[in-house]
């Protein structure tokens, strides 16, 4: 599989805003915790290794850019990859295709899809949280103010919170336990991420 590194230069040479990048190093932070606490929890089936699941999260948006359609966003990375010799597994292809079942019509089948699909709109939430805050630091968020922004629907009006908010059907994670998942991920990053 394509290493960590190669990814990460590899998607930035096709994303150029830094936002996104972070984006997708957030999300490749939650992949990590949910694998944790998915594994520690005992659920059997994972669909993938803990590697696969973070590269599912970091190489996610490496195709959102002007010259890909929106359908194709989550399908063009992988194609792009393995165009340029690198092996990217079927369920993390499938995992980064799904995340955009919306736009492209792949929908989520594993534990690993939905993690992601969950997650992905969370990480923006969370960020989002942060820049209200008049210190603008991660690390001292708490799961209760991301949490109190979840039920503002009007705050981060652009936020999925019905995708969020089926990890508990999908992944059988309370609401609020993975928000905390994903917040104590990304505050473990916050220095990559400029919060």
């Amino acid at each position: 599989m394509i290493t960590r590194d190669q990814a990460l230069d590899f998607v930035k040479t096709k994303v150029t805003q830094v936002n996104i990048i972070k984006h997708m190093l957030a999300c490749e932070a939650l992949m990590a915790g949910v694998y944790d606490y998915l594994k520690d929890k005992g659920t059997a089936d994972l669909g993938g290794t803990k590697e696969e699941w973070m590269m599912a999260g970091l190489i996610h948006d490496g195709d959102y850019c002007p010259e890909v359609p929106v359908e194709k966003q989550g399908i063009q990375i992988t194609q792009w990859l393995k165009e340029a010799g690198y092996e990217i597994p079927e369920n993390v292809a499938q995992t980064v295709a799904s995340h955009n079942r919306m736009n492209n019509k792949v929908e989520p089948t594993s534990v690993m899809d939905w993690a992601l699909f969950c997650g992905d709109t969370l990480t923006g939430l969370i960020v989002a949280t942060t820049l209200v805050r008049p210190e603008r630091q991660l690390a001292l968020v708490e799961v209760s103010s991301v949490m109190k922004k979840f039920k503002n629907l009007s705050f981060a009006a652009g936020t999925r919170r019905e995708d969020i908010a089926l990890c508990q059907d999908k992944l059988g994670i309370p609401l609020e336990e993975f928000v905390k998942i994903g917040l104590e991920s990304m505050q473990k990053i916050h220095v990559e991420l400029g919060l």
